[in-house]
């Protein structure tokens, strides 16, 4: 069965995508630790990160750092910081979270819970910063 990732790929299901080429995308996480929380992805569904070919590691880190450059100059923030956890989706995926202190990156604190409004003005003040 398809990842929610592929199935947000694959537009079966509405994301606030920010940007994409052809092998990886970047989109809104939609249950944020902080506005501005982007999910990068490889478009190939695989579990694990480590199990990427290097190349693919490679690349995927490279449009990660792009990606993290818009979003920084979107977000008034430090920082953005960079977690791959892989446990909740079966999807390799980095977390780009913009940082103003270690805390805005404590994945066991309580999520926000903004708008679909909400997400679509942050992915587009995103989108344009690139």
């Amino acid at each position: 069965m398809a990842s929610i990732f592929t199935r947000i790929i694959n537009r079966e299901i509405p994301g606030h995508i920010i940007a994409e080429d052809d092998h990886y995308i970047a989109f809104l996480d939609i249950t944020p630790l902080v506005h501005g929380h982007t999910l990068v992805v490889p478009k190939k569904e695989v579990d694990y990160i480590f199990d990427l070919e290097d190349q693919d590691l490679a690349a995927l880190n490279i449009f990660a750092k792009k990606v993290a450059r818009a979003v920084q100059k979107a977000i008034v923030c430090k920082r953005i910081g960079v977690a791959v956890i892989g446990l909740e989706v079966p999807h390799t995926h980095i977390h780009l979270v913009p940082m103003n202190s270690v805390g805005d990156i404590n994945f066991t604190q309580p999520k926000i819970h903004p708008t679909q409004d909400e997400l679509a003005a942050v992915a587009e003040r995103i989108r344009k910063s690139f």
